[in-house]
C-alpha cells in the first residue's frame, strides 16, 4: 500500500512538472482494462552509466495475451557495450548501431503504453532504466502501475509459507513450475512474451484462490512427523 500511495503522490508532482503537455495522457486514468508486459535488454546493469538497447511490449486484455499488438525497438546506445551484458543479450555493437536513439523510439512506446499498468519480470529495474531517458525528456518519470510476475508468485506459493522455507524466485524456475516452454532467455521480445504469460497464469490463480503447491522439506533424522 505504502508504494501504491508514493507512486500517485509522484505521478500528481510529475503531472505539475511535465515539460509537453502532449504527453499528458499518461496521467489520465486507464479504462482500456489492459495491462503491458514490458521487458528491455541494457548494454550494461549500472542504471546511471548503461543504456537500454532493445525493448519490448506485449498488450494483454483479460487472460489473452495481444501477440497481434506488440512494440518492439532496437535501440542504439550512446554507451559502450558491456562484455558482461553482451554475453547475456548476445547483442553486439554491429547489432544495434543501426537502431534508433532513444529519443526516437521513446515517443513511439509511450503512446503504446498510454496509461496501462506494466508488467514483467522485475519490471522495477526496466522502468528505471527508461526513467532516466524520460526525465530528461519531459521532466517526468513512468506513472504508470508496475506489477511483477516473481511478486504474483510469491503470493500464489510463499505468502503462507512456514519460516526457513527456501524461495526461489528466479525466471527459469518460475517458468518451469508454471509448466511453460523457455524461449531463449534475454531477447526482450521474448522475456516480455513469457512474463505475459506468467501474469496470466497467476491471474487465474488468484482470481480462483488457488496456491502453487510447495514440496515438503525431506524430514530431518529424528522428526517422525507426518
Amino acid at each position: 500500500m505504502g508504494t501504491e500511495i508514493l507512486r500517485r503522490s509522484r505521478a500528481l508532482f510529475d503531472r505539475m512538472l511535465l515539460a509537453d503537455n502532449a504527453y499528458a495522457f499518461l496521467f489520465k486514468p486507464d479504462d482500456s482494462d489492459e495491462v503491458v508486459s514490458l521487458d528491455c535488454e541494457t548494454s550494461g546493469f549500472n542504471i546511471l552509466a548503461d543504456d537500454v538497447i532493445s525493448i519490448a511490449a506485449i498488450k494483454i486484455r483479460g487472460n489473452r495475451i495481444l501477440t497481434s499488438e506488440t512494440f518492439r525497438a532496437l535501440v542504439r546506445p550512446g554507451a559502450a557495450m558491456d562484455v558482461s551484458a553482451i554475453k547475456v543479450h548476445q547483442l553486439r555493437e554491429a547489432d544495434v548501431k543501426m537502431g534508433r536513439t532513444i529519443r526516437e523510439v521513446l515517443p513511439e512506446f509511450l503512446h503504446f503504453i498510454g496509461g496501462r499498468p506494466l508488467i514483467g519480470y522485475w519490471v522495477s529495474f526496466d522502468v528505471r532504466m527508461l526513467n532516466k531517458y524520460l526525465y530528461s525528456m519531459l521532466n517526468i518519470h513512468l506513472p504508470n502501475r508496475q506489477i511483477d510476475v516473481s511478486q504474483l508468485y510469491y503470493d500464489r506459493k510463499y505468502s503462507k509459507a512456514p519460516p526457513g522455507t527456501e524461495i526461489d524466485l528466479r525466471y527459469a524456475a518460475i517458468a518451469d513450475d508454471l509448466n511453460l516452454s523457455m524461449l531463449p532467455q534475454h531477447d526482450a521480445f521474448n522475456d516480455a512474451l513469457t512474463a505475459a504469460q506468467m501474469y496470466v497464469i497467476l491471474k487465474d490463480l488468484q482470481r480462483r484462490g488457488a496456491r502453487i503447491p510447495r514440496q515438503r522439506a525431506t524430514p530431518r533424522s529424528g522428526d517422525f512427523s507426518v
